[in-house]
């Protein structure tokens, strides 16, 4: 600059465009490379504000990602759309945390193998920092809460080893060989005679641990519900109501009706199954909740037809308010 005059910026151009790949897995593959079956993604979920994915595999396990470029423009990509804001870059996610949200079973009455391939994902609402969200697959229904908690480790023991005296310092380990599930090689030949040994006249004070919260933390995924043994059908949808507190989830026959809270009871509102199988001439294939109006929801058929029901008019709501 010369003359205290400023060099104008140069105008930010739009982003480059994407490149669009086919991918049924995360992470770069190698030419060739054998793709594992727990590894195939087969659910996919955003929630409200798109600021948070949800993927499910065929492993059982959930991965949840966090989109960065929000922080650097200070709003959500909804609202500068409306602003008529220009977006100069495109979204990025970056992996927040994972866990292993279903297992393989067996039910021993039907002696059907249940997979514990994830098949739905739905976000519930935010509360307190933490994130909820429902998964399931074919048969059980899981709903999980996210959260940020410190670390707490324990800072003091009760006496050192090797020298008989009390611990001041964080708990070391041992030269003891351990195994996988906790076990230890007993090899009395290769340990010291002395360890927690006593000094002459004993120690006059007894020293227990510390447990001391650090400033580090950790992401935590627990399961605060299992809704399960309600479908004799495998789960093709679950919904979440605009209430906050109840959900569907629907499968070939049947749709019920719960609350977020009891994981024991729910309430069956649709069911087509017919007196005599024999003249079944169509299953659910689908079911959604109104994104605004908790008392109306919809299900498709296998015929291509779509039914709205209100479930203010019947508590059995078999009898369709529009088709």
């Amino acid at each position: 600059m010369n003359g205290g005059d400023e060099v104008p910026a140069a105008p930010v151009g739009p982003p480059r465009p994407l490149e669009w790949n086919f991918s049924q897995v995360f992470g770069e593959r190698t030419a060739g490379e054998e793709v594992q079956e727990v590894d195939i993604i087969s659910a996919i979920e955003f929630d409200e504000t798109g600021d948070h994915l949800a993927t499910g595999d065929r492993g059982g396990r959930v991965v949840l990602f966090e989109r960065t470029d929000t922080k650097d423009h200070g709003g959500s990509r909804r609202d500068m759309e409306r602003m008529d804001y220009s977006i100069n870059r495109h979204p990025e996610f970056r992996y927040k945390t994972e866990f292993q949200s279903h297992e393989p079973e067996f039910d021993y009455l039907k002696s059907l193998e249940i997979e514990e391939k994830i098949s739905k994902i739905r976000w519930c609402q935010t509360a307190n920092g933490a994130l909820f969200l429902l998964s399931t697959n074919d048969k059980t229904i899981k709903f999980w809460k996210v959260q940020e908690k410190k670390v707490k480790k324990i800072s003091d023991m009760n006496v050192g080893l090797g020298n008989g005296s009390t611990a001041s310092s964080s708990y070391s380990n041992s030269s003891k060989p351990y195994l996988a599930n906790g076990g230890c090689l007993n090899k009395p030949s290769s340990l010291p005679s002395n360890d927690f040994a006593f000094p002459p006249g004993g120690i006059p004070s007894l020293h227990l641990p510390v447990v001391v919260t650090s400033n580090e933390t950790s992401l935590v995924a627990r399961c605060r519900r299992v809704y399960a043994h309600a479908h004799d059908y495998h789960i093709n949808s679950i919904s979440i109501n605009s209430d906050g507190e109840t959900f569907i989830s629907a499968d070939d026959l049947r749709i019920n009706l719960w609350n977020l809270e009891i994981s024991n009871q729910s309430f069956n509102i649709v069911d087509v199954k017919p007196a005599n199988m024999e003249d079944l001439t169509e299953v659910i294939t689908s079911a959604e909740f109104h994104p605004s109006h908790c008392n109306m929801l919809a299900y498709s058929s296998s015929k291509g037809s779509i039914r709205l029901i209100d479930l203010r008019q019947s508590a059995l709501c078999d009898s369709h308010a529009k088709l």
